[in-house]
């Protein structure tokens, strides 16, 4: 099909994306009259499909007709529901192994002491507890006068949470709090660290710092409200740690570095019809380059990736790693049910107004962000990432809790793709916003770093926006500021997976 005002994405598919409004009555290729009125970004029937036959897209099964569909129809919600998600897995056989490049890329970085390398230069405050998040917070207001003498030093951010205490003192909910803790307060982002704990909770301060990596002397301190002898003077005493920390962290200089050294963080949030057919491919052809220059993408969101799974176990590295993410995708179906939930629960209001209809759907749109490389480890949330490729982190497909698992491992970069505007920032890891579409870009502009939009309307090829991300990716990981950072986002987006009861 070569109408202008629809995208075919494979010959066999039975439905096709309107690159623009379609009117009802509108005349297309091939014989095609819309009997609907067709949203942009949303799906028209391009042959009659009965009730309880498949419906494709992508070449994939996206649901079941749950109503006779004729040609021409508007095909969504109303007409089509989930199918059971049993694609055959052929573990490996589109593995292909990474060719380098000649030539590694390169960035400017702070190189820290571990060897590491970080994308910002900032001190991170962070609570043991949601008891100490004020303080924190109230430590952090109190220092900014201080910030702007040290030019080296990107600011002051408080890592607070809601948990910290009220859960069982060992088991799976306080080792992950444990875990995405130790993250970032490990991350090289982080110049200096300050723990504060309010000394009774459940998750004590001491096993917490027992369990980092050594810092350069004079950038880590912590200390505890009730020790201190109360709020004013915790935050006195920590307010005193940041003027001992400031100078020592404003002697970081960037460096040049390879760009094996960048680990990005992939997310997609407010998805929209275009999100399968723009952005997401091309970030997943900028990963693609990332990982040919050495680099490390982290692809998270199980729940986002079921139904499209046999697309990831296919490109498995071994068949360890394929089934490590079959166990993960096992562990969420128990779980969604254990909770009288279902795994088609997760397309948002917003992502169906947008064309998404199944969770098929989304995550077949979904899992391009990883490009076509092969997949080289499977780790759980927040677990330090240490293979170097595409990488599976499990998550869930909530942004912030899911970006905040990826920190923790280490990602030093996010690359976000939105169709529906999505905001969110990251301290303290700059966070690039792509948009799905034109419209959306311009009419958020202040907020998206990127226009993928072109893909869309044929102006730019996906290889073309590929590059030009990873250009974007190594500009702002040598310092230029996201939109985001731009607009002084990314203070309140720590938000820790939260796993057990709550006593």
């Amino acid at each position: 099909m070569s109408d202008a005002s629809l995208i075919l994405l494979a010959p066999d598919d039975d439905v096709a994306v309107a690159r623009v409004a379609l009117a009802p009555g509108a005349a297309l290729d091939a014989g095609l009259t819309t009997r609907d009125a067709i949203p942009a970004g949303h799906k028209v029937a391009l042959r009659d499909i009965a009730a309880g036959q498949p419906v494709h897209k992508y070449g994939q099964v996206i649901g079941v007709a749950t109503a006779p569909i004729r040609m021409g129809e508007h095909v969504h919600v109303h007409n089509v529901g989930m199918a059971n998600s049993a694609a055959e897995h052929t573990v490996g056989h589109a593995y292909r192994a990474t060719v380098p490049v000649d030539t590694p890329a390169m960035f400017e970085g702070y190189v820290r002491a571990d060897g590491r390398v970080g994308t910002r230069n900032f001190i991170g405050v962070i609570s043991s507890v949601n008891c100490s998040a004020t303080v924190c917070r109230h430590i952090v207001q109190a220092a900014q006068a201080e910030v702007v003498a040290f030019p080296n030093v990107d600011g002051i951010v408080a890592i607070t949470h809601g948990s910290g205490c009220g859960m069982a003192g060992n088991g799976e909910g306080l080792e992950l709090l444990q875990r995405t803790l130790r993250g970032y307060a490990d991350h090289p982002n982080f110049a200096g660290v300050l723990i504060v704990g309010l000394g009774c909770e459940v998750n004590q301060v001491a096993p917490l710092v027992q369990m980092l990596g050594a810092r350069t002397p004079g950038l880590f301190a912590s200390l505890t409200i009730q020790e201190e002898g109360g709020t004013r003077e915790a935050i006195a005493a920590g307010l005193t740690m940041l003027r001992d920390m400031l100078p020592i962290a404003n002697r970081a200089q960037r460096s040049t570095v390879p760009a094996s050294h960048l680990t990005v963080g992939l997310q997609c949030g407010g998805s929209d019809g275009y999100s399968g057919i723009s952005a997401n491919p091309a970030l997943g052809a900028a990963v693609d380059l990332l990982v040919r220059h050495g680099g490390t993408a982290v692809l998270s969101e199980t729940p986002e990736i079921y139904g499209a799974e046999h697309l990831l176990t296919a490109r498995a590295a071994t068949s360890a790693v394929a089934d490590a993410l079959m166990q993960r995708l096992a562990w969420w179906e128990h779980y969604t049910s254990t909770l009288g939930a279902d795994m088609n629960n997760n397309p948002s209001p917003g992502n169906k107004a947008g064309g998404v209809t199944t969770i098929l759907e989304k995550s077949l749109g979904a899992v391009a962000k990883g490009g076509s490389s092969g997949l080289m480890a499977v780790y759980e949330y927040a677990q330090p990432v240490q293979a170097h490729g595409l990488v599976f982190m499990d998550t869930p497909g909530y942004d912030p809790v899911s970006a905040t698992g990826q920190v923790a491992g280490g990602a030093n970069l996010i690359c976000f793709t939105t169709g529906r505007g999505s905001t969110y920032g990251c301290k303290p890891v700059p966070s690039l916003k792509l948009a799905t579409n034109s419209t959306l870009f311009r009419h958020m502009e202040l907020d998206m770093d990127y226009d993928c939009g072109g893909i869309v309307d044929g102006r730019l090829s996906i290889a073309q926006a590929g590059q030009a991300l990873f250009r974007l990716m190594l500009a702002t990981a040598s310092g230029n500021h996201t939109k985001s950072e731009l607009n002084g986002l990314g203070d309140n987006e720590f938000v820790p997976w939260q796993l057990g009861a709550v006593m």
